[in-house]
């Protein structure tokens, strides 16, 4: 069973996985999403949640930006980041079990500047 967690507003992917309202997760068996639940983004701190989504048992996680920090603790923790992510977090989720999600490697460097994360 593969958990795949997608940093979303409401359905949609969210451009910054630090802010997002709530995480998209979906089960995959045999590349088919046969379970989903949205977990409300439990707060925005430092190294905090890699370690959440690490627990929940999540293999992958996608988002649309995301911040150096954060994607070292998921290498760490062997769990596959794709960012640079737009859309719908089920579409996504479904694009990466058929192999066509790619990363764009959009790495947020500096907070202050919110309207250039991924641009």
């Amino acid at each position: 069973m593969l958990r795949i967690a997608v940093a979303s507003e409401n359905d949609m992917v969210t451009e910054h996985f630090g802010h997002c309202l709530n995480f998209n997760i979906f089960e995959a068996d045999n590349n088919q999403i046969v379970n989903s639940q949205s977990i409300p983004n439990p707060g925005h701190r430092p190294g905090f949640l890699p370690n959440f989504l690490n627990d929940l048992g999540v293999n992958v996680i996608i988002s649309g930006g995301m911040g150096a920090g954060a994607i070292d603790i998921f290498n760490e923790k062997d769990i596959e980041v794709i960012v640079g992510v737009r859309g719908e977090a089920r579409t996504a989720a479904q694009q990466y079990l058929e192999g066509v999600l790619k990363s764009t490697g959009s790495v947020c460097h500096e907070h202050m500047h919110h309207d250039e994360c991924g641009h």
